[in-house]
């Protein structure tokens, strides 16, 4: 069993910066594969990025690939969003989620997800 949550959302100005972060309980997180996905108003929750257990592998979204990075630190259980140059389409509330097997890129490989933090850029 794994408990997320996540903090670090606000509001920010197009062209700014924000660190999401996301605390998480339980054993062995060095076994899950993290993501972070975002949902945007009347639209369907997508990838953002994820990771593998270890940190050497991630993925990003075409959308935000050369803005966003993610990271983890296993020792702490904590995964990191940091978001560089935002723009106003990247206003969503945002989600940490893990996986117990691997680190993909579709929602339904995440059996845990946190209540999300919302990120709102002002254009």
């Amino acid at each position: 069993q794994v408990q997320l949550v996540e903090s670090g959302g606000g509001l920010v100005q197009a062209g700014g910066s924000l660190r999401l972060s996301c605390a998480a309980s339980g054993r062995t997180f060095s076994n899950y594969g993290m993501g972070w996905f975002r949902m945007a108003p009347g639209k369907e929750r997508e990838v953002v990025a994820t990771i593998s257990g270890g940190g050497k592998s991630t993925y990003y979204a075409n959308s935000v690939k050369g803005r966003f990075t993610i990271s983890r630190d296993n020792a702490r259980k904590m995964v990191y969003l940091q978001m560089s140059s935002l723009k106003s389409e990247d206003t969503a509330i945002y989600y940490c989620a893990a996986a117990s097997t691997g680190w993909g890129t579709k929602t339904y490989e995440y059996s845990y997800w946190g209540q999300g933090t919302q990120v709102t850029v002002s254009s």
